[in-house]
């Protein structure tokens, strides 16, 4: 692999002259907290975590070269042809300046921070592809960065894992702050982290508390029991280790905290908010162990 091509693309334009489809409002925001279960600002504000939301296009995307630039296309298709065809996101980083009101509008530009040396991972070799956006406020006030984080890598050759029963699910991407979720679930077990400072129970698994901001935790065990706070039915995209159509759900455990899983165990259009629902486990090929939840209405 050229390593220098590739890094000859530091420092370039990853998106120029980005503007969010959207004002900042208040609907987003409302449904943003009711799902992420964060409180509602009572300034009306939007939570700083919400940074992304305001750049992303939604299904239909940003119009046509709105804010893109052929730089980024250009290195992964430079890094496709080196062989580095597949593709996962690892992880962001979010800094925070001031958060945003209903109402104003954001702009936002990307860079091509840097693109690092061939590395080799249990998915296969290649190249972590780093970039960094600012978003602004009208008048050009910094209220965020956004730094996202992509392995662009060649898979392991003759490391296939076993196939019996057809295609696999994709893989969750596990790194340091939720590999004990993780490691939890492959022992059957739903543990939700408990803040050692204010003793807040987060789900997902986060590094601090939103709450207090302490970085001391322990865990609890999820009793299993829930009901359904939201869902929806899967017809598209299809993908040959799902058999559309079928209900995911975002469930409000007896805990208070919400997790997403399949509901199984009722037919697809039966299943109802509010419907009360019951952990289990599905082990859905010899690695993967995913939470599912038995509808029991």
């Amino acid at each position: 692999m050229d390593f220098q091509a590739f890094q000859a693309y530091e420092g370039r334009a990853a998106a120029v002259g980005g503007a969010g489809k959207d004002p900042v409002n208040g609907p987003m925001i409302r449904h943003w907290c009711e799902a992420m279960g964060h409180p509602v600002p009572v300034d009306g504000s939007a939570p700083q975590a919400m940074l992304q939301v305001w750049t992303m296009g939604g299904l239909s995307g940003h119009a046509a070269g709105a804010g893109r630039s052929s730089a980024y296309e250009e290195l992964l298709g430079r890094l496709d042809a080196a062989g580095c065809t597949s593709v996962v996101a690892t992880d962001c980083e979010q800094e925070y300046v001031r958060p945003l009101l209903p109402g104003e509008r954001i702009t936002f530009d990307a860079v091509i921070e840097s693109v690092s040396g061939s590395k080799t991972t249990k998915l296969g070799t290649g190249h972590f592809v780093t970039t960094r956006m600012e978003v602004r406020a009208e008048g050009g006030e910094l209220v965020g960065t956004h730094r996202f984080r992509i392995l662009k890598y060649a898979p392991a050759q003759g490391k296939a894992p076993k196939q019996t029963a057809g295609p696999r699910r994709p893989r969750p991407v596990v790194n340091r702050d939720n590999a004990g979720y993780w490691e939890g679930i492959r022992e059957r077990r739903l543990l939700i982290q408990r803040c050692a400072g204010c003793g807040a129970l987060r789900l997902p698994w986060l590094p601090g508390c939103d709450a207090c901001g302490s970085a001391d935790w322990d865990t609890v065990r999820a009793g299993g029991d829930g009901v359904v706070f939201s869902y929806v039915v899967m017809h598209h995209p299809p993908f040959p280790a799902f058999d559309p159509p079928y209900a995911v759900a975002l469930v409000e455990l007896a805990e208070g905290v919400r997790v997403l899983g399949n509901v199984v165990g009722v037919p697809y259009d039966k299943v109802r908010i509010g419907m009360p629902v019951r952990l289990e486990f599905l082990n859905t090929d010899d690695e993967l162990t995913v939470p599912v939840f038995r509808g029991e209405g």
